[in-house]
């Protein structure tokens, strides 16, 4: 890849700051932009020139999004080095950020919130705990929910259900305005 522009190193940047507050290492992120913007798979020792981070910082960083899936490695004819590309389709590569989020964030907290839920059913257990957890442990059911039905649309469906928006609300009699 040739040296980035202004537009490409913003975005790049951009990026490996917005990983840090959602808790995602900055070089990871900005390998994943990288990678995003590269017109062609790049071999790791490009991706470390490029970005100016260590060819061990990348092998790392390459690994991490290979087992979120946002990454995989490439052959390239005529070269044995391996090369790494990234998913272009956004809603494709949103919707494997969720659901590896879902699986290690969202799904822990659920199975948490039951068994309290559950171990409060004995006599004598604080009611008010139960009552709190209980409705935090429905919401997160009913969230998941709703995420698993839409995980089940196509990315075509998908696409037209993301650009309803203000469409969903008014359909469901929801409130309106800001």
């Amino acid at each position: 890849m040739p040296a980035l522009n202004d537009i490409q190193r913003q975005f790049i940047l951009h990026w490996g700051e917005m990983g840090t507050r959602w808790g995602i290492n900055r070089t990871v992120a900005q390998i994943h932009a990288l990678l995003y913007l590269a017109p062609k798979p790049l071999p790791a020792e490009e991706i470390a020139e490029t970005l100016s981070v260590a060819r061990s910082n990348v092998s790392t960083s390459i690994r991490e999004l290979e087992t979120w899936g946002l990454v995989r490695p490439v052959h390239v004819l005529g070269d044995r080095r391996e090369h790494y590309e990234t998913l272009k389709d956004v809603y494709e590569m949103f919707r494997i950020i969720i659901e590896q989020r879902k699986r290690r964030e969202v799904d822990p907290t659920l199975q948490l919130l039951q068994r309290c839920v559950s171990e409060l059913e004995r006599p004598g257990a604080d009611a008010y705990t139960k009552e709190r957890l209980a409705e935090m442990a429905a919401f997160f059911a009913n969230a998941t929910g709703a995420y698993e039905e839409l995980s089940r649309l196509s990315a075509t469906a998908l696409r037209g259900a993301l650009k309803m928006r203000g469409r969903l609300r008014r359909l469901l009699g929801g409130k309106t305005g800001a």
